[in-house]
């Protein structure tokens, strides 16, 4: 069988948009179950990575979605380009499909998003959203440029809260305080092996596909499977896995989900190319002086808090002044923000949507930027490049294997 081109052309484009404003799959009533929607209220969905976490980014699609098929690259033995894929640029043309969740490995996330929402569908992706900054960007501007409905996978809410409503009032001028997130990251857990064996790549399995824009390593047992998140190839430690699950609801609360870090400080041994590794703390501090401090508590010393202010309501309320405080209580509540389900019928940003999850992403990158490099950095939130350090800026934005691009 001859194989698609990495991209999608101008007219499956138009095709695949046309087909995601008004296409329904029509599906039988009589293999609905009670209680469950009618065919004409279900929409065709699909999963791409169908593996760990693939059946539960699923259901972030909503309940009135059917998965009218799957792809994965472990299905070579049953492949037959109707319900099963190994490759999903033939699933994409699928007119058919109007929704995707999109659960590979991170090292794909940014190319099928992408892909997917060229062809015109719209997308819940897995987190973390991407491996790097610049997939982040790139992301974020396919969704603006072809209109489509896109989600970071997520638990908890967008609601109106007091702490983003301080922030968002631009009442407070000056935030010397910090917020620190110990724990919960699992770097022990999810750090590479260096001398892990190599092995015979099992008979189903498509290796070149799985390793994708990555470069094209031997294979080994401990590359697949939940433990490939200990490899900079695929994802970024536990640090790259769990963040978002905490970083995701801080950031909005916050005012951190439209900008991100200027200068990053790290605490961690030296890191090996390959494999991700372990760290204590990276310290990120944003332009008007708020810090962010991830600790991991599973390596070296602890991060001292003894000179900064812990970050909660009250402490924010007792930054400004009582004429302030009268303003703040005036101003309206901070805007819902929508879950995907919500979003598809009234074509509105998710509260995870691309450029959110992309500036949630950019916290955790840049701290395993730093550590990788070993050094304190500057960032700048516009131009997303590390100022004035080429080996940094080369970890922003790292080449991509032959034929896969951006």
């Amino acid at each position: 069988m001859k194989k698609p081109k990495a991209g999608l052309s101008r007219r499956r484009f138009v095709q695949g948009s046309v087909a995601g404003l008004a296409a329904f799959t029509i599906v039988p009533r009589n293999v609905l179950g009670r209680g469950e929607t009618p065919p004409s209220d279900q929409i065709g969905g699909a999963l791409i990575g169908c593996g760990g976490r693939g059946p539960g980014t699923f259901k972030c699609l909503g309940p009135n979605v059917r998965r009218l098929a799957s792809c994965d690259v472990k299905f070579k033995d049953r492949c037959d380009n109707k319900e099963y894929y190994t490759d999903y640029r033939l699933l994409l043309e699928r007119q058919d499909i109007q929704v995707v969740a999109v659960a590979t490995h991170p090292g794909w996330h940014a190319l099928i998003s992408i892909a997917a929402m060229e062809a015109g569908k719209d997308v819940v992706c897995e987190k973390p959203m991407t491996r790097f900054i610049s997939e982040g960007r790139a992301v974020a501007e396919a969704e603006r440029r072809f209109g489509r409905v896109f989600q970071v996978e997520r638990k908890g809410g967008y609601s109106p809260n007091k702490i983003r409503k301080i922030f968002e009032s631009g009442l407070l001028k000056k935030c010397d305080s910090v917020l620190v997130r110990p724990g919960g990251f699992k770097v022990a857990q999810w750090s590479g092996m260096v001398k892990y064996p190599a092995a015979d790549v099992p008979a189903n399995l498509d290796w070149d596909m799985y390793c994708g824009p990555a470069p094209l390593r031997p294979f080994n047992r401990h590359r697949v499977g939940g433990t490939h998140r200990g490899y900079w190839d695929h994802e970024g430690g536990g640090l790259a896995d769990m963040a978002h699950h905490h970083l995701h609801a801080v950031a909005y609360q916050y005012g951190r989900d439209l900008t991100s870090p200027v200068e990053i400080t790290p605490y961690a041994p030296p890191a090996h190319p390959e494999c991700c590794g372990m760290w204590g703390w990276c310290e990120l501090k944003y332009a008007d002086g708020f810090t962010l401090v991830l600790e991991s508590a599973e390596w070296g010393e602890r991060y001292s808090r003894r000179q900064h202010k812990n970050l909660g309501e009250t402490e924010l309320l007792s930054l400004l002044s009582e004429e302030d405080r009268k303003k703040l209580d005036a101003l309206p509540d901070p805007v819902q923000l929508p879950f995907f389900e919500e979003a598809i019928r009234t074509r509105s940003p998710t509260g995870g949507n691309a450029e959110r999850s992309h500036r949630v992403a950019t916290i955790y990158h840049l701290a395993n930027v730093a550590f990788r490099c070993g050094r304190p950095l500057k960032f700048d939130p516009v131009t997303e490049q590390i100022v004035g350090d080429e080996e940094a800026n080369r970890l922003v934005n790292p080449p991509l294997r032959a034929p896969w691009r951006l």
